[in-house]
């Protein structure tokens, strides 16, 4: 087979993976203008645990693997069953478009970030850093644990890479660092991430337990 037909057959073989492609270029388009727009007049979200929770700049590594982690699952995932390719599709989708409508309807956000800091040290300039690139507005439910709660989820229910041990153990321990470093460098509330808990929940028993077809 000539290369030309390789990379045609190819093209076609895996076409799917314009869907994420395009929905994120949509997603991302949508999430910038309300960053911009939602500054300062916004409803405060806030819990009494929210106080009890110390601030912990090391837990920003496991807040930046987030983006390796959903990317490197959803490449995974291209080029496997494309019914679990879907369903992780279908999962991510739903949650982020949700995410954006309540952000347009209900402008939310926090008053957690800290103004000083104990410690100096490159963790501690990587938060600072991420506090100047994303603001402390649109934060619920949190897209950082809701979309790695589905990547795990989609990892231990796919019929290709689930008997894969240390993938599995590996995606639980990452997942369970991402939630918990939402929180600890002060970039969500506790309520941000239980309604992404409830929502991962919610879409697991609809795509998973109810059976969504998907072909």
């Amino acid at each position: 087979m000539k290369t030309k037909e390789k990379v045609r057959s190819f093209c076609i073989q895996y076409k799917h993976a314009l869907l994420p492609l395009i929905y994120g270029l949509f997603y991302f388009k949508i999430f910038t203008f309300l960053e911009k727009s939602i500054t300062s007049d916004f409803y405060v979200v806030h819990m009494k645990i929210d106080d009890y929770i110390p601030f912990c700049e090391y837990f920003v590594i496991p807040y930046f693997l987030w983006f390796f982690y959903i990317a490197a699952t959803v490449f995974l995932f291209i080029f496997g069953p494309k019914a679990d390719f879907y369903k992780l599709c279908i999962m991510l989708g739903s949650g982020m478009t949700l995410f954006l409508i309540v952000s347009f309807l209900i402008p939310n956000g926090h008053l957690l970030r800290p103004t000083t800091f104990a410690r100096d040290n490159i963790f501690v300039s990587m938060v600072k850093a991420l506090y100047q690139k994303d603001t402390s507005t649109n934060i619920f439910p949190s897209i950082h644990c809701y979309n790695s709660i589905v990547a795990h989820i989609a990892i231990s229910k796919s019929t290709k890479f689930s008997n894969i041990k240390w993938l599995k153990y590996s995606s639980l321990v990452l997942c369970i660092s991402i939630v918990l470093s939402t929180m600890f460098i002060k970039q969500h509330s506790f309520f941000d991430v239980l309604t992404a808990i409830i929502l991962a929940i919610i879409m697991y028993l609809v795509v998973y337990k109810k059976g969504v077809e998907v072909n």
